[in-house]
């Protein structure tokens, strides 16, 4: 059975896959939104002075990251034990509270509440995309997955983040038009929730998964770095992760900075940092199905390479930038879109063929550790960077790591052996009632 030229692992429906991808769509766009919306709640809401919010916003990073950290290899090893379902749902719950309380709350604390439910879906949707397809269709599910990703970072950046500005020339204040803005996402991510109750499988994992301790499956997630293909798959999410926490936070802090202070309005600076973002994301989209073509024809550890190296010098083209209003950014925007999904796309499919599959949420759930991780450490150096060097300080640390991850690759890229566990076939794929 195909779905999109993907062949789907046996036990797991049309209807599973399609849930899949919608997943992938659905967490991109809410993940996306919140640091796409942040200079605007920043400048236009809070008042905070320009020449703070780069140091705001990586801050505001570092705190939402380093939750995701403690909780990223937890929620792993919990839908290994549990499935992946429940983990979706609650990540999906999580989200809606802390988009509902964020514009309300009188510091960003609230950030923690988002952040866990972000954790909970950042690992869940590569990982559901690798269980749901055949070994030898995972590129390609990874492809198509990547193609639902870039349309939710367009609707994040071209339909969410206009919200304010369409509420605003309503006649609504800007703090009120980001609170119903925000609100409006908390329900559609509850609806969400909802849905994915009903369409992904109720499958479980391997038999022994429910019997083993959780910290036994964290640890043997973490135990794959002594593969050499793991460590690059885990190394290169470092990087791809924070490749894309910088388009969707420095990218739009930039562009709004630099705008207002050309004395145009936050509303209208968000949506011109929108369209840059969006033409990013669309960038992605249209690299993303090839990448997954690539994925199943060629080995997976030299594509990831590959990745790394287009993406590093994407990157480090943003120094050739001087005004991100002009055409050179749409230019920029295009290159680095494309080089954040060649990062994100590969480095799924590699972890796929290394990993055993009764582990296999545990090694997603560390893999996205490593990018929160690197998204941690580019927010808050970049953000430091942003302030007190040049705005295109980001890219270029997340340039230079991916150049860094490229090298290690070719060392390490003969010794890369797919391991035979990956494939397993051994999982509970019993239907469980609907209630």
């Amino acid at each position: 059975m195909r779905v999109l030229g993907v062949g789907l692992a046996p036990g797991f429906s049309k209807t599973n896959m399609w849930a899949c991808w919608s997943l992938g769509l659905t967490a991109t766009m809410v993940i996306s939104f919140l640091p796409t919306a942040t200079p605007y709640l920043l400048g236009g809401v809070l008042g905070v002075p320009s020449q703070a919010q780069g140091r705001v916003v990586g801050l505001l990073g570092l705190a939402a990251e380093l939750t995701m950290i403690l909780t990223l290899a937890w929620y792993g090893a919990l839908a290994d034990r549990y499935g992946r379902r429940p983990v979706v749902i609650a990540g999906f719950v999580l989200c809606a509270l802390g988009a509902a309380l964020f514009p309300f709350a009188g510091d960003t604390a609230v950030l923690v509440v988002f952040a866990l439910g972000a954790a909970a879906l950042g690992g869940m949707f590569a990982t559901i995309a690798v269980d749901y397809a055949r070994e030898d269709s995972r590129g390609r599910s990874y492809g198509v997955l990547g193609v639902f990703c870039g349309i939710g970072g367009l609707l994040a950046v071209l339909v969410l983040a206009r919200l304010p500005g369409t509420f605003e020339s309503g006649g609504m204040s800007p703090a009120a038009a980001a609170q119903v803005s925000f609100l409006v996402v908390a329900a559609g991510l509850l609806a969400v929730a909802v849905v994915m109750r009903f369409t992904l499988s109720p499958a479980g994992v391997s038999g022994n998964a429910r019997h083993v301790p959780l910290t036994r499956l964290v640890r043997e997630g973490a135990a794959l770095f002594r593969d050499p293909g793991a460590a690059l798959a885990y190394l290169a999410a470092f990087v791809a992760r924070a490749d894309l926490a910088v388009i969707a936070g420095f990218m739009s802090l930039w562009i709004v900075d630099h705008a207002t202070r050309q004395g145009m309005s936050p509303a209208g600076a968000l949506a011109r940092a929108g369209m840059i973002v969006g033409i990013a994301h669309t960038m992605a989209l249209v690299a993303s199905p090839v990448l997954g073509w690539l994925g199943d024809r060629i080995r997976r550890q030299t594509l990831v390479i590959g990745a790394q190296l287009v993406a590093a010098l994407a990157y480090l083209s943003t120094l050739l930038i001087s005004d991100p209003l002009g055409s050179g950014m749409i230019v920029v925007a295009m290159l680095v879109g494309a080089g954040e999904i060649a990062g994100i796309n590969t480095a799924g499919p590699l972890l796929a063929q290394q990993a055993p599959a009764a582990v296999r949420g545990s090694a997603f759930g560390v893999q996205a550790l490593m990018g929160a991780l690197g998204i941690m450490c580019v927010s808050a150096l970049g953000g430091l960077l942003y302030d007190h060097w040049r705005p295109a300080a980001p890219f270029v640390v997340s340039g230079v790591l991916g150049l860094c991850v490229a090298a290690f690759g070719l060392v390490v890229r003969k010794r890369v052996a797919p391991n035979p566990q990956a494939n397993d076939q051994d999982r509970r794929t019993e239907r469980t009632p609907a209630g």
